[in-house]
């Protein structure tokens, strides 16, 4: 159920793309137990004078390779996020060479009725969901 927007600098090749989903799609899976069918996933391409990644006063030095990722779904324990972070880091590194200094995770939550999956219903809230 989490949707996941990556925001990445214009030029990834479409099998880095696929790589970067699907590593991140087992991590979300891993990480807040959501079963495998739920993938919702956009990218959105930028030019490199439309990021501006600072490093927060950390000494990262990120790269054109940088994934700012934001995860919107329902409220998660703490535990489950840390998690995320540390599963998302390794995963992209492993599968898609991205260093974890040029990973940025953000996670936005909401409720049940925040959400509508088609047909004009809110399937949390008429229980199909």
């Amino acid at each position: 159920m989490p949707l996941v927007k990556f925001d990445v600098v214009e030029g990834r090749k479409e099998y880095e793309l696929k790589a970067l989903l699907d590593a991140a799609h087992q991590a979300v899976v891993e990480s807040f137990q959501v079963p495998e069918s739920d993938r919702y996933q956009i990218v959105y391409s930028h030019k490199p004078c439309e990021m501006i990644l600072a490093d927060t006063g950390l000494g990262l030095e990120r790269t054109d390779a940088a994934v700012v990722m934001t995860v919107i779904s329902k409220s998660r324990p703490e535990e489950m996020k840390v998690e995320l972070y540390r599963s998302l880091a390794s995963r992209l590194e492993t599968y898609c060479g991205i260093k974890p200094s040029d990973l940025i995770v953000s996670v936005i939550e909401n409720t049940g009725p925040d959400w509508s999956f088609g047909l004009g219903e809110a399937q949390f809230v008429t229980g199909k969901l």
